[in-house]
């Protein structure tokens, strides 16, 4: 449905380099990263809000640079909480916005408007952060968008308007007809969420597949101090010691050979774990 094919630009202090995935229409992918990743880079190099300096962006097969006017009509996107006019009242600011978008369903907006309890009477400026992120997903989400593309989503949310969102994201995909693009470093929501995985450090996709492959595809790793080993560190992701002992993570085919009676311990890891650990730098 959407893809990204080698998308890089250049910052005198940060580089997005050669960023390729694909969004595939039925599903939901997390972006994740720490912060200074380049994940709001991508989002809004992908919208060219930031024009690359390389790459490109397929849209149904188009070019959605060249075809941007038409592409967006077609594309929701939330880049952070909604804080335009902010003196302005949410029935004003969102009257402005619908005009944009030739396929603004009225009552779509209002069934979520009702669904997250935001009063359209009140200003900008008097909506929480929580509620802001929830009226920017709510205009995304009501002209008809097949891709939608939301970054830090579920930030300022307390945990049950989170689970909420994570509903709400699954009906969104669940007609196999759209597709869902958010970024987050609350793990444990993708962990509950998500079906694809692309996870970047540095500027750099080092990971890019299904959720459950990419967890599979790793494996915790525990031991006293006299099991850390050269060899065993050499096959480590990355890791952290003390007095006690170790924790670390490895690929799973990184262990082959290594034998679970020498003392070590190993479990599956959750996204958190994965994050922590690649951005460690693990000893040669």
């Amino acid at each position: 449905m959407l893809t990204v094919d080698r998308l890089s630009k250049t910052y005198p202090s940060f580089a997005l380099q050669d960023v390729s995935f694909e969004l595939p229409a039925g599903y939901i992918t997390g972006f994740i990263g720490v912060n200074g990743a380049g994940k709001t880079t991508t989002l809004k190099s992908i919208m060219n809000i930031v024009r690359p300096d390389s790459g490109s962006v397929t849209f149904h097969g188009q070019d959605l640079h060249a075809h941007e006017a038409e592409a967006k009509q077609r594309i929701g996107y939330m880049l952070g909480p909604i804080d335009v006019y902010p003196k302005q009242t949410v029935r004003r600011v969102v009257d402005v916005y619908s005009r944009f978008y030739t396929q603004w369903d009225g009552d779509v907006f209002a069934r979520y408007m009702e669904r997250f309890k935001i009063d359209g009477r009140k200003r900008i400026t008097d909506l929480s952060t929580g509620m802001r992120v929830k009226l920017g997903i709510a205009m995304a989400l009501s002209h008809g968008a097949e891709v939608i593309l939301l970054d830090e989503p579920t930030s300022g949310l307390d945990p049950i308007a989170r689970d909420e969102l994570l509903d709400l994201l699954g009906e969104v995909v669940d007609d196999g007809h759209r597709s869902v693009l958010y970024s987050t470093h609350i793990t444990s929501d993708l962990d509950k969420s998500a079906d694809f995985v692309v996870f970047l450090r540095d500027g750099r996709i080092i990971a890019n597949d299904t959720k459950d492959d990419l967890l599979a595809g790793h494996l915790l790793v525990r031991g006293g101090t006299a099991d850390l080993t050269d060899e065993l560190r050499a096959r480590l992701v990355g890791h952290r010691a003390n007095a006690f002992g170790f924790t670390g993570l490895a690929r799973t085919q990184d262990l082959d050979g290594v034998s679970d009676s020498a003392g070590l311990q190993t479990a599956r890891p959750d996204l958190e774990s994965l994050m922590l650990y690649y951005d460690l730098e693990a000893p040669r």
